[in-house]
């Protein structure tokens, strides 16, 4: 498995910066942010859009250090009723990866809003009362299901090969079942972005997600989640409060290995290993109690640890 981590953990340094840092920790790439919910302080888009001589020298600075372009993360809600912009986004982002030879792009699935005409985004996690089967079957016929026929259509065309779609509260696309679902209405172009961190909070074991995608892993983030018990005990776990105050928080994200001991990471890259995904493990450091240069630093320790990093070289003896 290879070893980086997402440019927006590092959001507070230049571009330079952070490619000298995964240098000096030994990475192998970095996973660019290019906007969405990211202000993107490490891609320009519209520069990029404009200046092939800025593409190139984007990727010169990688191929300089040695580094890979892991992919480009276009996370926001490409589906929101008022914001167009991230629609946008997630579009100029495929076409610039097509442009520049990346052919895998991380993004969301979108979460649209619950019936025509309304403006803000619905998120249905019950199945009572009994409108909010008639708000589901609205935002998966008429809005998700013919949105990512189009984004399918538009990778195809600029030869993006993988859309790797992160299960994410707060989307359509939020566990096993939701990915499957969008998978099979518009083929295997779109795949997961299996991020642990989120179906922690949520409740679902990550471990077994692992099992029950296969070969659908598309993309693992590499980010951890804290379970507050005290707090959860009795707020329950779903949680609205400020992602800053982590001790009133039921659960928090939190730096690799402080959530989840190394036995929990060796375990999870073990379990990968096994359905066949050996590729890029990318880091995502949102603590919020620790330095950024530090949250990443620790958090590629344990992964150093736990991760395999060779390929198998064992046979059985012939005897």
């Amino acid at each position: 498995m290879k070893l980086g981590f997402v440019s927006d953990s590092l959001g507070n340094r230049t571009f330079e910066d952070i490619l000298d840092q995964a240098v000096k920790l030994h990475l192998s790439g970095l996973e660019v942010n290019t906007g969405g919910w990211s202000t993107a302080p490490h891609f320009d888009l519209k520069k990029m859009k404009a200046d092939a001589k800025a593409r190139g020298a984007f990727l010169k600075a990688f191929a300089d250090r040695g580094l890979e372009v892991i992919a480009l993360n276009a996370n926001g809600n490409p589906l929101h009723p008022t914001d167009p912009t991230q629609d946008a986004c997630l579009r100029d982002t495929i076409r610039l990866a097509g442009e520049m030879g990346i052919r895998k792009v991380c993004t969301m699935s979108g979460l649209p809003e619950g019936a025509q005409g309304d403006r803000m985004p619905n998120w249905v996690v019950s199945s009572w009362p009994p409108e909010t089967q008639t708000m589901l079957k609205y935002q998966w016929e008429e809005r998700l299901i013919p949105y990512w026929s189009e984004i399918v259509a538009l990778a195809k065309e600029c030869g993006v090969e993988r859309i790797a779609i992160e299960l994410h509260g707060n989307q359509l696309v939020f566990n096993v079942p939701s990915l499957f679902k969008l998978r099979e209405a518009v083929g295997p172009v779109v795949g997961a972005n299996l991020d642990p961190s989120h179906l922690m909070w949520m409740g679902a074991d990550p471990l077994a997600a692992v099992d029950a995608l296969g070969e659908a892993i598309y993309h693992v983030h590499a980010k951890d989640t804290y379970i507050n018990a005290p707090k959860a005990a009795t707020a329950s776990l779903l949680e609205n409060g400020s992602l800053m105050d982590i001790p009133a928080r039921s659960w928090s994200y939190i730096t690799l290995g402080y959530g989840h001991g190394e036995s929990w990471w060796r375990e999870f890259c073990y379990r990968l290993k096994m359905v066949g995904y050996d590729e890029w493990l990318s880091i995502e450091h949102e603590d919020v109690l620790l330095s950024r240069l530090e949250g990443l630093r620790r958090s590629v320790e344990t992964l150093r640890s736990a991760a395999p990093e060779e390929g198998s070289d064992f046979a059985p003896q012939a005897i």
